[in-house]
């Protein structure tokens, strides 16, 4: 075991024991967390079905891993890798892959059988693929001529590219970001689910462009699509590349030599991201997990001042009624003879004078408690459920991108939580997990850097 996966496997324990209780007593699934630690670093490879996706695979370990073609040649997701040591290679069904604890993919049970039927593994004797796993997937298509996949396809790319140290997407001349699950992928599906130093773009097959110019007006139809699908006026790096082994005139693609090498070495380099990548990981997640803590403190807070507010009243009325309440009874019915008041000033103060301006005083206690859970608080958390972004500071960008994700979460746990809410402990909780980023999370950064 090499120095960097001993280190993932200590980062794993120590996330899991400190994290893992958190995120159950906020009903947040470790799902999004655990997955990530586990395994070795995976490679997701995206783009429509004549995008180049097995060509490239196949020249990066230099064998026939997949089947290459101008139409579909694969409706699957394929985990490319090598066996365990002392093993030997063996394709593994998706059924296999989904309850396999060992696995990273235990969470895709969620998408059923017809993901499972659409999943598997297949292993090659390959050193590269020892340390990492290469995920080819499905080529895209237009949504409008598209038959029903029959699971979310874009929610397991957005769970794939969770669990990926580097995701590839892969465009061809003739269809330059034009389909639309690649428009939907790009604009809604890998932000919040791959960081953008994990995204390669990469325009294949160039030596199909019947001139330069034919090859700068593609170049720059891409870079035009990308910006509508990315929002974004600076355009990432377009790694440009083509296969030898397929192109008519591979002398003429030599000036793309470096740049197919430089695409090749990045891909193959994923495993040294791996450790950053579980950091970043984990960082992510705390941070929404301490926001969700965040929130629900914050509302515990407005509850408990409230509290008091209505506890005051509640004790100045109950002072009033257990003093006079016995005074204003007598007003109207001629008893009790004497009054708490004047046995006080004679003395005389028995079990009989306490009896009604203690039962009044009880009373009134009740009612506020009553009036307090069943009012005061409900309007509080209906404020709380319709607005839950007053209860925290949303002054940074990377605040309002994690408030993304975690509000309806929060949301969910508003209105599901009771009037002892205000008691709970949640600031205790804010200082254990500002104990796990602070300290233990900057020591893990500070041995990789």
């Amino acid at each position: 075991m090499t120095e960097a996966q001993k280190l993932q496997v200590e980062i794993q324990k120590k996330a899991m024991d400190k994290l893992a209780p958190l995120f159950n007593r906020y009903s947040m699934s470790v799902d999004y967390l655990e997955p990530a630690l586990k395994w070795k670093s995976m490679v997701l490879i995206l783009g429509n079905f004549s995008s180049g996706k097995s060509t490239l695979i196949n020249e990066i370990f230099d064998t026939e891993i997949q089947r290459t073609g101008q139409s579909p040649t694969d409706d699957s997701f394929t985990v490319l890798t090598a066996p365990e040591k002392g093993a030997e290679p063996r394709e593994i069904p998706g059924s296999s892959l989904i309850n396999d604890e060992r696995l990273p993919f235990t969470s895709f049970k969620k998408y059923g059988e017809q993901f499972a039927a659409h999943f598997s593994m297949k292993q090659f004797n390959s050193p590269q693929l020892e340390d990492m796993a290469i995920i080819d997937s499905p080529g895209m298509l237009d949504a409008v001529s598209e038959k029903d996949r029959g699971y979310n396809y874009n929610g397991v790319i957005g769970d794939l590219a969770r669990l990926a140290d580097l995701v590839v997407l892969m465009f061809d001349p003739h269809k330059a970001g034009t389909i639309r699950e690649v428009y939907e992928t790009i604009r809604n599906t890998l932000p919040g689910n791959s960081g953008e130093d994990r995204l390669i773009f990469v325009m294949s097959r160039i030596d199909e462009c019947d001139s330069p110019a034919d090859l700068v007006r593609s170049y720059g139809a891409l870079c035009w699509n990308l910006s509508q699908m990315t929002g974004r006026k600076d355009i990432p790096r377009i790694f440009l590349t083509y296969s030898p082994n397929l192109s008519s005139s591979p002398e003429s693609m030599a000036a793309w030599t470096t740049e197919r090498a430089e695409l090749k070495e990045k891909i193959l380099g994923a495993p040294k991201m791996r450790v950053n990548h579980i950091l970043q990981h984990i960082d992510k997640q705390a941070h929404e997990l301490r926001m969700v803590i965040e929130a629900l403190a914050s509302f515990s807070l407005l509850g408990r001042q409230l509290l008091r507010r209505t506890g005051r009243l509640a004790l100045i009325t109950a002072l009033f009624v257990f003093l006079f309440l016995d005074v204003i009874i007598r007003e109207f019915t001629g008893l009790p003879e004497t009054t708490l008041i004047s046995s006080l000033l004679s003395g005389t103060t028995g079990w009989a004078n306490l009896l009604i301006p203690s039962l009044g005083g009880v009373g009134v206690l009740t009612l506020f408690a009553l009036f307090f859970s069943r009012f005061q608080f409900s309007r509080l958390k209906e404020k709380a459920v319709a607005h839950p972004e007053e209860l925290i500071e949303l002054d940074t960008e990377y605040r309002r991108q994690l408030w993304k994700q975690v509000a309806p979460h929060i949301e969910f746990m508003l209105k599901k939580a009771g009037s002892r809410e205000i008691f709970a402990g949640h600031h205790s909780t804010l200082r254990k997990i500002d104990r796990f980023i602070e300290g233990d999370l900057q020591d893990y950064y500070q041995k990789t850097s």
